[in-house]
């Protein structure tokens, strides 16, 4: 099947500029999202804006779901009709962090109704969406693969085929989730703990960012988490959700995962106290809340 029409359903912060990506690689591009501003932004970049989920995916080649969650999907896909506007033998791309489980069972109901499936989890935020550098853990047949690559390529620069199975993907993108939650925390502990004693964060930074005790989240997060107010891009809601997903994976696979779930709760704290829309390099603040430093 040459891939030449695609549907995107969510135009989000990260679903707009894939779509426009795509776009920009030549394909035909319709996509929908409840915000008409975000359609209007779409028509602009050169795609063509669709009214409702089953319209957007009407005839296309692949339907991308850059949605919230499974459910979302779910509604998109079976209440709102998409998966039927799609064309025979298209196929349904979950680019969003889902449970592994709730992954096999779209899945299941996808390959029921004649069309394919692939699990595919994106990694790189906004700035990868903007970029086209997004890390995307994809699973499902190889000639399911191959002929989704075209647009997989324009959508990032690090494509791997994790498995053949739904849910396969998901799990990566869960063990990816963990690290990122834990090492964001990690920092937040490490930096709230120097403030704590009044060392200068600054050079504190600097310092542990050129040894051996840094990570990426460290060099990429702490600046922020000096900022009172930093710019946002990616809020404190995504680790409580995502992390959430963590435990759910280690339910269902009977794994203990301790320090997930520890980072988990500094998240929803932040959260809970009105602080979900921030960066989440913010989750420093539930540790200020803890040693009785305020904000």
């Amino acid at each position: 099947m040459a891939l030449s029409h695609i549907a995107l359903v969510g135009l989000g912060a990260m679903g707009l500029p894939m779509a426009t990506n795509l776009v920009a690689a030549g394909f035909a591009v319709r996509g929908y999202d409840l915000r008409p501003e975000s359609r209007a932004a779409l028509a602009e970049a050169g795609g063509s804006a669709a009214e409702t989920p089953a319209g957007a995916a009407a005839g296309a080649d692949a339907l991308l779901l850059m949605v919230v969650n499974a459910a979302q999907a779910e509604d998109v896909l079976f209440a709102q009709g998409a998966l039927d506007a799609l064309a025979p033998d298209g196929i349904v791309v979950l680019t969003a962090t889902c449970p592994p489980r709730s992954v096999e069972h779209l899945a299941e109901r996808v390959a029921a109704a004649g069309r394919r499936f692939v699990d595919a989890p994106v990694s790189g935020g906004v700035v990868g969406a903007q970029a086209g550098s997004l890390t995307i853990m994809a699973a499902a047949p190889a000639a399911t693969l191959a002929a989704l690559r075209p647009a997989l390529d324009a959508l990032g620069d690090r494509i791997f085929h994790v498995g053949e199975r739904p849910g396969q993907g998901a799990t990566v993108k869960a063990v990816n989730q963990l690290l990122c939650g834990v090492h964001i925390a990690a920092a937040a502990e490490a930096l709230a703990l120097a403030g704590r004693v009044g060392v200068d964060l600054g050079v504190v930074l600097e310092i542990l960012s050129g040894s051996s005790a840094a990570s990426w989240m460290l060099r990429d997060r702490g600046p922020r988490m000096l900022e009172d107010a930093p710019q946002v891009t990616s809020a404190v809601d995504i680790f409580v959700k995502d992390l959430g997903i963590v435990l759910e994976a280690g339910r269902g696979a009977g794994a203990a995962l301790p320090l997930a779930a520890l980072a988990h709760q500094l998240f929803v704290s932040t959260s809970g106290r009105g602080d979900g829309a921030a960066d989440d390099s913010q989750v420093i603040r539930a540790y200020r809340r803890l040693n009785g430093d305020g904000a």
